[in-house]
């Protein structure tokens, strides 16, 4: 069992005191906070596609949950396990509105504050000891994010980010839990590889290959033969395991990595045209979130997931950075042509830019015989790109994205899918 709560634990008089924020079912909770008239307590869930029946569940309230919904349930599927079930249509620009919302009460207590998604984040609270003891300020947030949101939350205490993560996920919904050190062979040590936070399922399974199929095995293993087998995040995971991480609360959100999106489809998607049109749409908002911060992409990576949630990457390494849609959608139709067997469905695609660097400190090969028509190619993008941002999305398109279906959802900002960055963009969430 968790440890239970007292006035004295996690109070960090020895180092560091971390709290973990993660928002309750947040997505349902929003509509619930918004119109509780209408979703206070029902079983409700979010869906890509409220009029296709095929549309697939985001996320569920817990009255849902009760009834057997579950995230990646078609909207047909969660309707037979719960006929009573109410599907709503996301609304992006709402959860931004709460979720700033939340955020701006966490950043009264600290400047520590560490963004994961939308809907979490981290809070070095180890200098907020005029707020009182961190357990009295985990519990004015909590009540705050209820009074002046209507937000259930659940917040993890621990001496590290490992495990204020872990922590708060022991009581859910509207719970705080600490989890100190010690505490971590009689809480974690019987409980499977991958409940550590950080080790996916197939991790867990070449463990297992290893006859390591418990935290506490993976606490107690020899650290050398981690390290042949899995470099060094095999250091990471022992260390993990023993309750051990040394990762900062990073308030500063340092340059991105990879710009990406994913769309979840209202039904199976096997026909290539209709993938390439996705695929257009996918590469027009990834060149242009690419654009608007003056970065060009190296690799161009897409995601496909199948209708039984197998998910799947390929990439290819540019021969010359760029950030021209039509380039990115190419090779984004080249890999789906040369990864995807034909006839097979696909649920999600999406397109992620990795390799990313400033665009006037880096170096780009022209084309031998397209050099000429380069200047006027972007001076066309510039155009296209001011009248949009000053007339919405929908102000230029090409033919292609003008043909509607699924595809044409990921330019609104309001009900389009998911993304791959976890600031302003968003995260599908299930916790």
């Amino acid at each position: 069992m968790p440890p239970t709560e007292s006035r004295h634990e996690g109070s960090g008089a020895k180092g560091r005191v971390i709290l973990h924020l993660d928002m309750n079912a947040f997505y349902c909770s929003v509509h619930e906070a918004e119109e509780p008239e209408r979703y206070a307590g029902k079983p409700i869930a979010v869906a890509g596609s409220v009029e296709e029946r095929r549309g697939v569940i985001v996320t569920s309230s817990y009255a849902a949950r009760e009834k057997g919904v579950r995230t990646g349930m078609t909207v047909r599927q969660g309707l037979k396990v719960c006929p009573e079930l109410i599907i709503i249509r996301p609304d992006f620009n709402l959860y931004r509105k709460y979720s700033r919302g939340f955020l701006g009460i966490a950043r009264q207590y600290t400047p520590l504050v560490e963004v994961v998604s939308i809907d979490e984040c981290y809070l070095d609270v180890t200098g907020s000891g005029r707020f009182g003891t961190p357990l009295e300020i985990a519990e004015e947030i909590r009540r705050r994010i209820r009074t002046e949101w209507s937000l259930p939350c659940s917040i993890g205490i621990g001496p590290n980010k490992l495990l204020a993560k872990m922590a708060s996920d022991m009581k859910k919904p509207n719970g705080i839990t600490v989890l100190r050190i010690r505490d971590v062979p009689a809480v974690l040590w019987h409980r499977p590889c991958d409940a550590l936070h950080g080790v996916g399922r197939k991790t867990a399974a070449k463990l297992a290959r290893m006859n390591i199929r418990t935290i506490g095995e993976l606490a107690a293993c020899d650290e050398q033969l981690l390290i042949r087998q899995f470099g060094v995040y095999g250091a990471w995971m022992k260390a993990a395991a023993n309750g051990i991480d040394t990762a900062e609360v990073n308030p500063e959100r340092g340059p991105n990595k990879s710009i990406g999106h994913t769309t979840t489809l209202p039904h199976d998607v096997t026909d290539h045209e209709e993938a390439s049109r996705i695929f257009l749409n996918l590469a027009d908002q990834t060149a242009r979130r690419l654009r608007r911060q003056r970065l060009i992409a190296g690799t161009v990576q897409i995601t496909i997931r199948t209708p039984d949630m197998r998910t799947y990457t390929r990439a290819e390494t540019l021969e010359s950075p760029t950030d021209d849609p039509v380039e990115i959608h190419r090779i984004a139709c080249r890999l789906f042509d040369r990864h995807h067997r034909p006839g097979d469905p696909v649920r999600l695609l999406g397109i992620t830019l990795a390799n990313l660097s400033p665009k006037q400190e880096t170096a780009v090969q022209l084309d031998l015989f397209d050099f000429e028509k380069q200047p006027k190619r972007e001076a066309l993008i510039r155009t296209m790109d001011e009248l949009r941002d000053k007339f919405g999305e929908e102000a230029v398109l090409t033919a292609g994205m003008l043909l509607g279906g699924p595809s044409a959802l990921i330019r609104n900002r309001r009900i389009r899918g998911t993304s791959l960055q976890s600031d302003e963009e968003l995260l599908y969430s299930d916790d």
